[in-house]
């Protein structure tokens, strides 16, 4: 409730001062609706596994709006939203630093969370399906790739089945892209 009274809150600001929102919406107002919390953990784990931070940054907001005590009503915890099973899995194939086990303390869940995409993008090579997988389970991905109405080459969806599973990856997509906006100038490639 305080987040959202928060984001009304800077939205009302934004308003007031004639901003609006499109073209004429601030670098800096856009860095408040999409910011790098967590930055030094985010940097450390997007290292150690080979990904983009912007990338883990884009599923933080859409997991969790960077809400370290999330729960969905599937029962996933964290900022980066592991079901308690899938973290204890990840965990024990890539045990956090601190030898944590706890989803909702921000290092043990990004670094879960980190070694779950890296995972996922190594078996299936395209950011769309690792997000799917991420979001609906390799289960399901893996029936899906095999359906020809969903997958024409068994490597590529052409069709996500789930509802909130192809709204949840054009989400990251679209918060990748303005994490890219506001944050690619200056950093390597």
């Amino acid at each position: 409730m305080k987040r959202r009274l928060g984001v009304l809150l800077v939205l009302l600001v934004i308003a007031a001062v004639g901003i609006g929102f499109g073209p004429g919406i601030t670098k800096s107002a856009m860095k408040f609706l999409y910011p790098r919390q967590y930055e030094e953990l985010v940097e450390r784990e997007a290292e150690e596994f080979a990904l983009d931070p912007l990338l883990v940054y884009a599923v933080i907001r859409t997991e969790s709006g960077f809400r370290e005590k999330a729960v969905s009503r599937a029962g996933a915890q964290g900022l980066m939203q592991l079901t308690p099973s899938t973290f204890q899995w990840i965990a024990s194939l890539y045990p956090p630093e601190n030898g944590g086990q706890d989803p909702f303390d921000p290092s043990d869940n990004i670094h879960c969370g980190c070694a779950l995409l890296r995972l996922l993008l190594d078996q299936y090579e395209s950011l769309d399906v690792a997000l799917c997988a991420y979001n609906a389970g390799m289960g399901n991905v893996g029936g899906w790739l095999s359906q020809e109405q969903y997958s024409s080459d068994g490597e590529s969806l052409h069709t996500i089945p789930y509802p909130e599973t192809d709204s949840y990856v054009k989400k990251v997509n679209s918060a990748l892209k303005r994490y890219e906006a506001l944050y690619k100038e200056g950093r390597s490639p």
